[in-house]
C-alpha cells in the first residue's frame, strides 16, 4: 500500500488546515493566486473584493496570472460560497488586514466556506513587514510543493542596491504615493501604514507624509492640497476603481504640478513575491532617475 501524503500549514489566524493529499485545486483572492503564480503555482480561479467588478479581474492586481487559463469567480455582493465552491477547490487561499478577517468575502460567506474546504488566510496589513508577508507566502508555497526560482531574489537584490544608490545624495525627491477619488478629492496615503512605501522609505525614497487628521491610511484631500506638497514623484494607484491622473481637467489645482511631475504606477494591494516587488523598485527608480 502506497503511503499517504498528509498537507498541513498554519495561518495567520492560527488555524491549521489538514489534507489528506497536497492540495492542487486552488481558489484565490486575486493578489494571492497572483503571489502564487510567482512561485510556481497556478490557481485554478480568482476572486475579487467589494471594489473590483463583479465580470472581469482588476489588471493592475493580477500581476504576470495567465488569465485565460484561470477562471475568475466574481467580486463584492456576487460572491456566495456556492459559488465559490462550483469548482470544487481543494484550498482557498485568503488574505486578511488585521483580526483574522477574511477579506473580499461576507463573514457568513466565509464561514460557510470554511464548512466545505480548508481556507488559508494571509495576514497582509500594516502590522506586517512586506518581508513578512512575502515570507508567509513563500512558506505557503513551498508547502504545496513550488519555490520561487533563486532569480528572482537576485533582480529583487539588485533593484534594491539601485534605489539605494539613486537616494544616497542630500537633496532627494519629494514623492508622494495617492490613490485619485475623482475630480475633487484624492487620498493621499501615509506611507507608515503601507507595507510597500515603508520598504521605499527604508532604502531611502523621500515620502512625504500628508497631513494629520482623520484616516488610518489615507488623507483625504483636495487636488489643491495634494500640489501643495510639491511632488517631483507621484506613485499613483492604477487599480480600476481609480480615477486615472490624465482623466483630471487640464485646468484644475492638479495641472500647476502636472508637468512637472514624473509618475510611477503603484497597486495598493501588490503582489508579494519577489519578482513582483523588484518590478516595483525599478518603476520607482526609472521615475527617480529621469
Amino acid at each position: 500500500m502506497r503511503e499517504r501524503t498528509v498537507w498541513e500549514f498554519s495561518d495567520d489566524r492560527g488555524q491549521v488546515s489538514t489534507a489528506d493529499r497536497r492540495p492542487a485545486r486552488i481558489l484565490a483572492y486575486v493578489q494571492a493566486g497572483a503571489t502564487l503564480w510567482d512561485h510556481g503555482i497556478r490557481p485554478r480561479a480568482i476572486f475579487g473584493s467589494g471594489h473590483d467588478d463583479p465580470r472581469v479581474p482588476d489588471a493592475a492586481k493580477t500581476g504576470s496570472l495567465p488569465l485565460a487559463d484561470v477562471a475568475y469567480a466574481g467580486a463584492g455582493a456576487t460572491l456566495d460560497a456556492d459559488t465559490l465552491l462550483r469548482g470544487e477547490p481543494d484550498l482557498v487561499v485568503a488574505v486578511s488586514y488585521g483580526g483574522g478577517q477574511v477579506y473580499g468575502l461576507g463573514p457568513e460567506t466565509a464561514k460557510h466556506l470554511e464548512g466545505h474546504v480548508p481556507v488559508v488566510v494571509i495576514d497582509v496589513g500594516q502590522a506586517r513587514t512586506l518581508p513578512e508577508i512575502a515570507d508567509r507566502f513563500a512558506g505557503l508555497a513551498r508547502s504545496l510543493g513550488a519555490e520561487e526560482p533563486a532569480a528572482a531574489t537576485q533582480e529583487l537584490d539588485a533593484a534594491r542596491d539601485r534605489l539605494r544608490a539613486l537616494t544616497s545624495g542630500p537633496d532627494r525627491a519629494r514623492v508622494i504615493a495617492l490613490s485619485p477619488a475623482g475630480q475633487e478629492q484624492v487620498h493621499l496615503a501615509r506611507p507608515r501604514m503601507w507595507p510597500e512605501l515603508r520598504v521605499l522609505a527604508e532604502l531611502g525614497v523621500g515620502l512625504v507624509e500628508p497631513a494629520e487628521g482623520p484616516g488610518a491610511n489615507w488623507s483625504t484631500a483636495g487636488w489643491a492640497q495634494a500640489a501643495a506638497l510639491r511632488p517631483a514623484v507621484v506613485l499613483a494607484d492604477i487599480r480600476a476603481h481609480a480615477t486615472p491622473l490624465d482623466a483630471l481637467p487640464a485646468d484644475g489645482p492638479w495641472a500647476s504640478v502636472r508637468d512637472s511631475v514624473r509618475v510611477a504606477p503603484w497597486n495598493p494591494e501588490p503582489v508579494c513575491s519577489a519578482r513582483a516587488h523588484a518590478r516595483f523598485l525599478a518603476r520607482v527608480a526609472d521615475a527617480l532617475e529621469v
